[in-house]
């Protein structure tokens, strides 16, 4: 599930590079939340993508 978010997340960030349309930092900070996620589970381990 955390994957899921994570990648819906990075896709909200693409999308918002694309269309110009950001909510100032707020998608900046949620992608590198993902990311750090993402970082964790693969030190722990465990697979990305379920």
């Amino acid at each position: 599930m955390i994957t899921t978010i994570a990648v819906v997340l990075v896709i909200l960030w693409l999308l918002g590079m694309v269309t110009s349309y950001t909510l100032g930092g707020f998608i900046h900070v949620l992608l590198v939340i993902a990311i750090i996620i993402v970082l964790i589970r693969l030190i722990r381990g465990e697979r990305i993508l379920n």
